[in-house]
């Protein structure tokens, strides 16, 4: 069913009788034809062979093509060698039907990629006491997709949000809110999150403003103005400290009381997540606190192992291509983030039995990640226990920036928060479905309130999550509501826009589509064939994007498809086809790019209505 697939193994085997059993490998470069013209794919691999064997193009292609001819039997018409070596490759339409209807299956043919172990993939990466920021959103939506795509294939997924719970930040709230006697029971997220940031102002001494203001002879007044925040700054850490040593020793209202902070974060997380159509869950969360217990162990590993090593006080690891090394322990003796990290991939490769463990993290962490994931390799912690060798992935992605090309703020100037984003993005959704259901026309005239605005939540959406899942993850993206919320061009809302008119194909006539599941495919029209041939590619994209851990490619996918059924529908009267035999076929065809559609917009978390 994947015709490029067939269509490489047929003419690598043409290669091979042509030239002989060493060749068999050769790539044949099948490519889809740019002019329909020409054929539906061409066989471009004798140009760059026959360099190598010396003999002239066209006559190599000529007997590729007669061997691939007999390979391929009925599936092709008879194939023209072009150019200066080019096989162009139609399909018969018989061939063509058939495939497709072999693809006209529940699961659209997506053929399951078996494994015994698991994918775990790392996302979202909240701290506690903070607000979700507009960098969480790339987290979670890109972690998530690859999550849906990796269940679509039929593997056991293991979702981790990695959740900043633990340490002296975290003391350092916890020891101020009960310090100020604040009832965390009425707390709120935006509440906790400024007795974060004022926790860490209090913390903050200026110690090189004390000496310089010493040194320039700044007055007595200003020294004394400093040695006194100094002095409170450095009270504060150390009532912070006593509060985390406490809280490490599992004082019961200290525990409880911090698990009140993260239920406050998490509760925001979860209702993000819900907007988002994310699949995250309480289930899904593993706080630093889960691995603190574990921290000593990782360090005595490496000792052991002779791969940490003491630096003035410290531990370090040490790689031989490279200067950096890794710090996994402080001189005071205190614990880093590596060393958590380090923690978690022999959790998830040796305990979840993760396969593949994918990080979707900030692209600046990229070196980060590298040393972590080179000092597991070097104590040999990326082994499964059946002696298999995990990969250890870093999925890092760009920065959302405004129209400014800065770092997205508020028209205020503040940070954008991850709510603040989804609220305008879902206001903007129900205003332009709303606006449209005005038209008596509109097949959404005469919704309920509720029901124009979980279109609209959904355009929202969509317009947000497409917008990032569409571009190359490493780069930046300009976040423009204006252009992203659009119902033309490349955007979620289109893709949407595609899926209910298919939808209202079907509604208009009072047609059932099951019923037409079973038509005959007549694919005689350039435009129908065309759309077949796309729809034969889904389940290919599919595992391309569990290959590469780019979303972007069922992005792009999706957006040509529409363009096909566009063409199509413009091209090829469906409900007033000139004979019966032809309209059901047609049915059949806009059903299954509806389901197909449908199908992969689920993968990146989008929710398809039936209306707009």
């Amino acid at each position: 069913m994947d015709i490029v697939a067939q269509l490489e193994s047929a003419f690598r085997a043409a290669i091979a009788t042509a030239l002989g059993p060493s060749h068999a490998d050769a790539d044949p470069a099948i490519r889809p034809s740019q002019n329909p013209a020409f054929g539906d794919f061409q066989a471009n691999g004798a140009l760059g062979l026959a360099k190598q064997v010396g003999e002239k193009p066209r006559d190599l292609a000529q007997r590729i093509a007669v061997a691939a001819a007999t390979e391929l039997g009925d599936l092709v018409e008879p194939l023209e060698v072009a150019g200066p070596g080019f096989i162009n490759i139609r399909l018969r339409p018989p061939a063509l039907a058939r495939l497709l209807t072999a693809v006209d299956t529940p699961d659209l043919a997506v053929k399951p990629q078996p494994s015994a172990h698991a994918v775990v993939i790392d996302l979202c990466g909240v701290n506690v006491a903070k607000q979700m920021h507009v960098g969480h959103l790339r987290a979670t939506i890109i972690g998530d997709a690859l999550a849906r795509v990796f269940e679509r294939l039929g593997r056991t997924v293991h979702r981790e949000n990695h959740l900043g719970d633990w340490g002296l930040p975290i003391a350092m709230v916890l020891h101020q809110l009960r310090a100020q006697r604040i009832d965390l029971d009425r707390l709120a997220l935006e509440d906790l999150n400024r007795a974060y940031r004022d926790a860490q102002l209090t913390a903050k001494g200026d110690e090189r403003g004390l000496e310089a203001a010493r040194a320039l002879g700044c007055g007595p007044h200003r020294v004394a103005e400093l040695e006194a925040q100094h002095q409170g700054a450095a009270a504060f850490e150390e009532a912070a400290r006593a509060t985390l040593v406490k809280l490490q020793s599992g004082d019961p209202e200290l525990v409880r009381d911090w698990q009140k902070l993260i239920d406050v974060t998490m509760r925001e997380v979860f209702v993000a997540a819900d907007v988002l159509n994310v699949r995250l869950r309480p289930e899904h969360s593993r706080g630093e606190s889960f691995f603190r217990d574990r921290l000593a162990g990782v360090v005595d590993a490496f000792v052991r192992g002779g791969l940490g090593v003491e630096d003035q006080g410290a531990i370090v690891v040490r790689f031989p291509e490279r200067e950096r090394p890794l710090l996994i322990r402080k001189r005071d003796g205190g614990f880093l983030y590596a060393t958590t990290d380090l923690a978690a991939v022999r959790y998830r490769v040796q305990e979840l039995d993760g396969e593949r463990v994918i990080y979707v993290v900030d692209a600046r962490q990229r070196d980060h990640f590298q040393d972590v994931f080179d000092a597991a390799h070097l104590i040999g912690w990326d082994r499964l226990p059946d002696g298999t060798v995990a990969e250890l992935l870093h999925v890092g992605f760009g920065t959302v920036l405004g129209k400014d090309r800065k770092p997205l703020k508020t028209r205020s100037g503040e940070n954008f928060t991850l709510m603040a984003l989804l609220d305008e993005a879902v206001g903007r959704g129900v205003h332009e479905v709303r606006q449209r259901a005005e038209d008596p026309e509109s097949p959404t005239h005469g919704l309920t309130e509720g029901e124009i605005h979980r279109i609209g939540q959904a355009v929202g959406i969509a317009a947000v999550k497409y917008a990032d899942l569409s571009t190359d993850l490493v780069r930046d993206y300009v976040f423009d509501l204006d252009r992203m919320i659009a119902f033309e061009g490349d955007t979620g809302p289109y893709l949407l826009y595609a899926h209910a008119r298919i939808c209202s194909i079907f509604a208009r006539a009072g047609l059932d589509p099951a019923g037409f599941r079973s038509a005959e495919l007549i694919l005689e029209e350039p435009a129908e064939r065309a759309l077949a041939l796309a729809l034969l590619r889904y389940g290919a994209v599919v595992h391309d994007v569990a290959r590469t851990l780019e979303p972007h490619r069922l992005c792009n996918y999706l957006r040509a498809l529409c363009e096909h059924f566009s063409a199509f529908y413009q091209a090829c009267p469906v409900l007033k086809a000139d004979d019966p035999a032809r309209r059901d076929s047609r049915l059949r065809l806009c059903d299954l790019t509806r389901r197909t559609l449908a199908d992969g917009l689920d993968l990146l978390g989008i929710s398809a209505p039936e209306r707009m």
